[in-house]
């Protein structure tokens, strides 16, 4: 066997700024590199492709291996029985309940609010010139429209997603000490605020998530009320925060490429490719977590049962085999066959809402303004586990 591949450090402030070029050398060092004890990380776009459909791989990870993540509490209880973390038959029978939700025809009966919502968020930059598009609108859009899927009332709405971005720090594979306690305390007062919403919806039901979630457990559906409540909260947190993340790294993406945004301008009929586009060069979350149930030959090398393989998405997606010239923004690359939103049975149940609301967003940017630039340099947020940004600062000149 050959030597060992070479290890990844995702906690290097480099790496932390800009992975792809530490992507390149893996790749072009083989299909593995080392990510710690007992876990690899998947470098190329053909494996990570492959083994997002291998029944091999798993994502029921045990109970230890959770509170080693995030520590003994809530949180780790959460994570062992929301959909993300759960292999067939009970992945199946979750995601099927859940995925009425998040249809084509729901989200496309949403899209004027979605355009309503946009126009109101972005009026106060307009008027100005200045918006910090996280705050005014990447944040704000997503939580809005998920909070109307699911029947949140708007005096709600900053309560939950404060608990939920708290509980999204809680993703990463070893989370901080500072931000264990914070993730326990969120799961606690979600789970203790959707279980009082599901009792409401009990007394009156409506025709919200929540309504139809309680129709299929009374319909004798083998869901348990803790299970509802659960994925509920997984399914509001995983329904904004990738969306959060696409708009404003679509935003500062263009502000590096002011070809590809006057491109855009031009014809506005890219903006579809241009959201795939934004997905494959910033994917929102970098990589995915698997469990060999039975033993994988990657390269030369046979990863054995009870290890993990992470499936490095982000390293996929820049991968110049399938994407030429892959640090370019090109928003009208064809194919595009980036992995941002997984594949098999853990394709991402609200890709189509985050594509829709993505579109909406940038649509409205070519309709209402004639021109966008840097206010400022755009600030990343460092302690998430999100290819993500704090603040991006732009000048905007109304049409």
């Amino acid at each position: 066997m050959d030597g060992l591949p070479p290890r990844f450090d995702a906690l290097d402030p480099a790496v932390r700024e800009d992975p792809y070029p530490t992507y390149s050398r893996l790749r072009a060092a083989g299909p593995l590199c080392r990510f710690g004890p007992g876990s690899w990380g998947v470098t190329r776009h053909a494996d990570v492709v492959a083994l997002q459909k291998d029944p091999r791989l798993g994502s029921e990870f045990p109970e230890a291996y959770h509170q080693m993540s995030v520590g003994a509490g809530p949180a780790g209880d959460f994570f062992g029985r929301i959909m993300l973390y759960r292999d067939p038959p009970d992945h199946v029978r979750l995601r099927r309940l859940m995925s009425g939700a998040f249809t084509p025809a729901v989200v496309r009966r949403l899209r004027t609010y979605m355009e309503k919502l946009v126009e109101e968020l972005m009026a106060p930059g307009l008027a100005s010139g200045y918006s910090d598009i996280v705050n005014d609108l990447a944040y704000p859009l997503p939580v809005l429209v998920i909070s109307e899927l699911m029947g949140i009332p708007p005096a709600a709405h900053d309560d939950v997603r404060r608990h939920a971005m708290r509980l999204g720090r809680a993703f990463s594979a070893i989370v901080p000490e500072r931000d264990r306690a914070n993730a326990h305390d969120s799961v606690t007062w979600l789970r203790s605020y959707i279980g009082s919403l599901l009792d409401q919806r009990r007394a009156e039901p409506g025709d919200d998530l929540l309504s139809a979630l309680l129709r299929a457990e009374d319909g004798g559906d083998r869901l348990t009320h803790d299970e509802i409540v659960d994925n509920t909260v997984f399914s509001f947190f995983a329904g904004f925060e990738t969306t959060v993340h696409l708009i404003t790294n679509g935003f500062a993406a263009l502000m590096r490429f002011p070809d590809e945004l006057r491109r855009l301008r031009a014809d506005p009929s890219l903006v579809p490719s241009a959201v795939e586009e934004f997905l494959r060069f910033e994917a929102p979350i970098q990589g995915t977590a698997r469990l060999v149930r039975e033993p994988v030959r990657i390269g030369s090398r046979t990863i054995r049962a009870g290890r993990v393989l992470v499936l490095m998405l982000g390293s996929a997606n820049h991968d110049e085999t399938v994407h030429p010239d892959p640090a370019r923004l090109d928003v009208g690359r064809t194919p595009n066959q980036h992995v941002t939103f997984g594949g098999g049975g853990h394709l991402c149940l609200g890709a189509f809402l985050a594509r829709t609301e993505a579109q909406v967003v940038f649509e409205w940017m070519l309709r209402r303004t004639t021109a966008i630039e840097p206010a400022g340099p755009a600030v990343r947020e460092q302690d998430t586990p999100f290819r993500a940004y704090a603040t991006v600062p732009l000048a905007l000149t109304p049409a």
